[in-house]
């Protein structure tokens, strides 16, 4: 008779233990559904058509109608001797060089600036970004006004100021600066555009910093140079690595700013014009692709030792 009572309570207990793994089991369901679609999109629609470019670069397709014959890696060997192809290579390094060096200490600069807590903080900040809610061609088209290089009785934009000012000494060509120095003016709009960016990624780890290491450092007598040296810029460097992937991503890919303001200027020249040109204008779709293919390596080259050290950080934890 005692037996059954206690044997009660027990299979209540087995039953409570069930129903929590039959609902993980259900939400597991549930949220394997929901991820499906978005693997099988990617699948398709870009490791999917990466495949298929990698086969196209492999192929004699010259033509309007497809011609996968296989050609070996005979358009990667005639890109390595192709002069217009070199000096994409060359101002894509000048760019993102510069880029890279010039967003980064402006939008540190700023992020210091604002993080001293100034009146109309949020002012200045919503200023700083406005800039990249504009896109990439809208902005190479208000610079190429503003870089107009023309002198005498059409000077305008920044030329004109400067003859205003009496500066002529600053009046220049800009972007028609004899090469391979031109593509470095290009790099002034796209800093404008993208530093205020890289401000609110460093504003973000300034404000991550306890005020307290600040503090103590003060105690001990550090000056606010050796803070920053010692201290916070130490403390930045993830976010000096994840703006540097972010912005040396954009500049490998840049396309849409130089079409608007070279204009068909080979001496600025990159990559991702290169590729479409000879690609839909001149239906060399076997070489398109390979450019294509070269950019997506350059690109995967700064961006998957990034996401393996990210991958190991956050196993470690």
């Amino acid at each position: 008779m005692s037996a059954t009572p206690a044997a009660a309570p027990a299979a209540k207990t087995a039953r409570r233990v069930h129903i929590p793994n039959s609902l993980e089991t259900t939400e597991r369901r549930i949220a394997i559904g929901l991820v499906v679609p978005s693997i099988i999109a990617i699948a398709i629609f870009v490791y999917g058509f990466i495949g298929w470019s990698v086969r196209v670069s492999v192929s004699k397709w010259t033509g309007l109608l497809a011609d996968y014959t296989f050609v070996g890696l005979a358009h990667y060997i005639d890109l390595l001797s192709d002069r217009r192809f070199g000096i994409d290579v060359r101002n894509t390094a000048i760019f993102t060089v510069l880029f890279l060096i010039v967003c980064l200490a402006i939008g540190l600069m700023l992020a210091i600036l604002l993080d001293q807590r100034i009146k109309g903080e949020n002012l200045f900040r919503s200023i700083f970004l406005f800039p990249m809610a504009i896109s990439f061609i809208v902005t190479g088209v208000v610079w190429r006004w503003l870089m107009n290089p023309a002198t005498g009785s059409r000077i305008s934009g920044i030329n004109l100021i400067f003859d205003k000012l009496g500066l002529d000494f600053l009046i220049n060509q800009w972007h028609l600066t004899s090469p391979p120095w031109g593509i470095a003016f290009v790099v002034i709009p796209a800093v404008w555009q993208m530093s205020g960016f890289t401000m609110a990624l460093y504003l973000g780890g300034l404000r991550s910093i306890s005020e307290d290491l600040r503090e103590a450092a003060r105690v001990d007598g550090a000056s606010e140079f050796q803070i920053y040296r010692y201290i916070i810029l130490p403390l930045l460097r993830p976010v000096t690595l994840s703006a540097v992937i972010i912005l040396g991503h954009i500049s490998l890919k840049i396309f849409d700013l130089i079409v608007a303001i070279s204009q068909n200027n080979i001496a600025l020249d990159v990559p991702g014009v290169y590729m479409w040109r000879t690609t839909f204008d001149g239906n060399n779709y076997g070489e398109g692709a390979a450019i294509g293919i070269f950019m997506l390596v350059t690109v995967a080259v700064l961006m998957v030792p990034y996401l393996v050290n990210n991958m190991k950080a956050e196993s470690d934890i």
